[in-house]
Order: structure tokens, then C-alpha cells, then sequence
């Protein structure tokens, strides 16, 4: 039986599994999108999932622009989306 961690996203508390990429635990919890595009608020979650195309971007533990497919879950993390780039100065 593999460990679990516990984490939340948007304040909705999520089990994973330890080693879990961020973006492989919300597509499990049934996430697919978490993010919004600056031009057309377009959702976004994993595309490439290999950490090129930086879709899949969110806020961990109050730091933007952590690509989701390559940022392990840790127990605690609190995970929010994300509004573009997570820059206020590139917001549209």
C-alpha cells in the first residue's frame, strides 16, 4: 500500500499519493483545468505534461508559476489556480 498526502486545492482538501506530480493528483480528483489564459480566459491544465509548454502553471504554497506536471506534491501544499502568467503587471 503506497503513502498518501493531503493537500488542498481552491480550499477542497485532496488525497494523492506520494511522489503525485500536482497535476497528475488534480486530474485524479477530477481537475482538468486550472488555469486561465491572460487574453481569452481560456482554461488550461496539463497538455504536454512534461513541464515545455507551461499550461498547466499554479500557485503553490503562495509562489506562481509552478508548472503542475513537474512539482511533486507534498503533504500540506496549498495549491490555487492561477491567472495568467501569475504576474499582476502582465494581467490584462
Amino acid at each position: 500500500m503506497s503513502e498518501r498526502v493531503k493537500f488542498s486545492f481552491r480550499g477542497q482538501e485532496i488525497v494523492a499519493e506520494a511522489g503525485q506530480s500536482v497535476g497528475a493528483a488534480l486530474i485524479a480528483a477530477g481537475h482538468r483545468s486550472w488555469r486561465t489564459t491572460r487574453r481569452d480566459g481560456a482554461p488550461r491544465g496539463v497538455f504536454c505534461g512534461i513541464g515545455v509548454c507551461f499550461d498547466c502553471l499554479v500557485v503553490v504554497n503562495g509562489k506562481p508559476g509552478r508548472r503542475a506536471c513537474l512539482t511533486e506534491v507534498l503533504p500540506g501544499d496549498v495549491i490555487e489556480p492561477q491567472e495568467g502568467a501569475g504576474r499582476g503587471e502582465l494581467s490584462c
